[in-house]
């Protein structure tokens, strides 16, 4: 199993959250699971690490919120995201391709010349 670090999922949080919320509305303990879920149980937020990324998301009016009682009779937050929050995981994307992309290529060995 792999080991992220924290400042990595720090790092990779707010395209990870928004990414979520662009399949659809969710709830915090809905986006963890989701997380959980799709990284193959190598990556979890906790609560205390969520729901202030969210706090912030909602300030830069990336996503919105929404107090409701689900099914289950309990008062749920369901976040979405909006236009904003859609542009910004687009460039999002954009940031982690080059990165990616830098990445493999200093992590491939260098050829040397034979002469």
């Amino acid at each position: 199993m792999t080991n992220v670090s924290k400042e990595l999922l720090a790092a990779t949080s707010v395209p990870l959250i928004l990414s979520v919320l662009k399949r659809g509305e969710s709830y915090g303990y809905e986006l963890i699971k989701e997380v959980k879920e799709a990284s193959g149980g190598t990556l979890q937020f906790s609560d205390g690490t969520l729901y202030p990324i969210l706090r912030k998301l909602e300030e830069r009016e990336l996503i919105t919120s929404e107090w409701r009682i689900a099914d289950n009779e309990k008062r749920r937050r369901y976040y979405n995201i909006t236009n904003k929050g859609k542009a910004q995981l687009k460039q999002e994307k954009k940031n982690w391709e080059f990165l990616n992309n830098l990445l493999g290529t200093l992590w491939t060995p260098k050829k040397t010349s034979l002469t």
